[in-house]
């Protein structure tokens, strides 16, 4: 290791009796053969086997010229051989130096090879090994992505955007044009415009896994390249197009088993979806807008509007506003008098609102049981709906990390969340029912609160931890999952805690 490599490789050379050492390298024989520099021969292993081959710098003035010919049998096997020795970054320096990427993109731009779905022709063959060896040379960071054509960015394009194309040349397309996406606004509004939703989705549809996953890593990239009015105009229209459907079918429920990349897009759209909430949990009540008092009076209207001895509007101010405060307080608001106080903190702000809005008018019924029923208990057993509401939203936005940034590894999403409309609010209107239910199981009163709350919070992440696959498993399992049964689980793992904990008897 103390040896200058130019001299381990004269002394190589000289023992096969070869001239001009110069020309000569070591590399990895197995793996991908690496080439060995003088900064990373430190990392040979005892027992690696090297070979001696061409120099970085012969064997890219070879293929340099290997690419330019005219015989298509010699082109191809060098643009082979390229594609696979540009994952070097030694080769890869010495080959851009010699400005190989023009040749690449000439190649590219003069190109009328794409065709060639009904069979690997050698046209066909050809670009891909050239698409292959652009992607893995632009890998290494010398060259910005904004230095790229508009001519080779619109050849890109048509092989993503044309039917008859080889499926290799599409997802290598695709993998070149969500590379491209991050690096710069202007690239990404191109792509944006260039590509349409509608294509990526047809591209979605298709059986071939691999374009199949390269189609989703595009969208991505497009919806996380998004200013926030973008995505939620393209989260808008891809609810419209049944996306949600097509994937809990199509790719969940595909006899394939979901490979890490693709649990990862999913984990990613599912926390795009998520945050679509943000602006509204972090937005505290406006006691001005008409729209939101409004909807907070629709929910005393729900619960006690047909109990009333008429409509409100009959009675005198006094009345109306000392009437108005009873059901206020009955819902469970603190602040019964002016219960847009209680909104005012964000988060969960105007989020809380909305859920307790969609539980009144999408079950209806279920939302009239919580109240009237806890109305007519003793005043310290009551189960504060509103009170219950705001906390179990912020709980539901820490659980699902709503307007948190998305991971840029984790795989973590939820089948479930795939198999229904409107997932937040639905989970919202199944987890309320639990407050009430655990609520009752604990016999709690007003001092309760919290620990009530606890518990549900941990009755729902024991049970998301499952990964149900449909929000009605959830809803089965998490009611199984009772306040006495939560109590054995604790005092279970505690057990445990404390043998592992345990000083060991010698």
């Amino acid at each position: 290791q103390t040896k200058p490599l130019a001299l381990v490789l004269k002394d190589v050379c000289d023992v096969w009796s070869l001239p001009n050492a110069e020309r000569y390298a070591l590399q990895y024989a197995d793996g991908r053969q690496t080439y060995i520099t003088e900064s990373n021969r430190g990392e040979i292993k005892n027992g690696s086997i090297l070979r001696l081959t061409t120099s970085p710098d012969q064997e890219a003035e070879r293929l340099y010229s290997g690419i330019q010919s005219n015989n298509s049998d010699v082109k191809t096997d060098s643009l082979k051989k390229l594609a696979s020795l540009s994952q070097d970054v030694t080769f890869a320096q010495e080959f851009i130096n010699r400005n190989g990427l023009k040749q690449i993109f000439y190649i590219v731009e003069e190109g009328n090879e794409a065709l060639g779905s009904a069979g690997f022709l050698p046209a066909g063959e050809m670009l891909a090994h050239t698409l292959k060896a652009f992607m893995e040379l632009m890998e290494h960071d010398f060259v910005s992505w904004e230095t790229l054509s508009a001519a080779f960015i619109k050849k890109i394009v048509s092989y993503v955007n044309m039917n008859a194309v080889d499926a290799s040349v599409q997802q290598l397309s695709l993998s070149i044009l969500e590379n491209m996406v991050p690096t710069s606004r202007l690239l990404f509004e191109l792509v944006k415009k260039e590509v349409t939703l509608d294509r990526l989705l047809t591209h979605l549809q298709v059986t071939n896994a691999q374009l199949q996953l390269k189609a989703m890593a595009l969208l991505i990239a497009l919806l996380l390249a998004a200013t926030d009015a973008e995505r939620r105009e393209m989260m808008d229209y891809l609810r419209e197009k049944n996306i949600r459907q097509f994937i809990h079918k199509n790719i969940i429920h595909s006899s394939e088993p979901l490979g890490d990349e693709m649990a990862h897009y999913l984990y990613v759209l599912q926390s795009v979806s998520l945050n679509l909430r943000e602006r509204r949990m972090r937005t505290s009540m406006d006691p001005y807008s008409q729209e939101q008092r409004e909807l907070l009076q629709s929910l005393r209207q729900t619960a006690f509007e047909s109990e009333s001895e008429g409509p409100v509007s009959n009675f005198s101010t006094e009345r109306r506003r000392s009437l108005c405060a009873k059901e206020f307080r009955k819902l469970g608001f603190m602040n019964n008098s002016n219960p847009a106080e209680d909104l005012r903190r964000a988060p969960p702000g105007l989020l809380a609102l909305d859920n307790m809005v969609y539980f009144s008018r999408h079950t209806p019924n279920a939302y009239s049981r919580f109240v009237l029923e806890n109305s007519s208990r003793e005043d310290k057993h009551e189960c504060p709906f509103a009170r219950s509401s705001i906390q179990l939203t912020l709980i539901l936005c820490e659980i699902l990390h709503v307007g948190e940034p998305c991971s840029e590894t984790a795989q973590a999403f939820y089948p479930m969340f795939f198999g229904q409309d409107h997932f937040f609010e639905e989970l919202f209107c199944i987890c309320i029912q639990l407050v009430n239910k655990t609520w009752k199981e604990m016999r709690a009163t007003q001092e309760d609160f919290d620990k009530v709350l606890q518990v549900v919070r941990e009755q729902i992440t024991r049970t998301l931890s499952l990964k149900p696959t449909s929000l009605e498993l959830f809803k089965t399992r998490v009611n199984a999952l009772n306040y006495s049964e939560i109590l054995k689980l604790r005092q279970t793992e505690r057990l445990h805690q404390e043998e592992t904990l345990a000083v060991p008897v010698l």
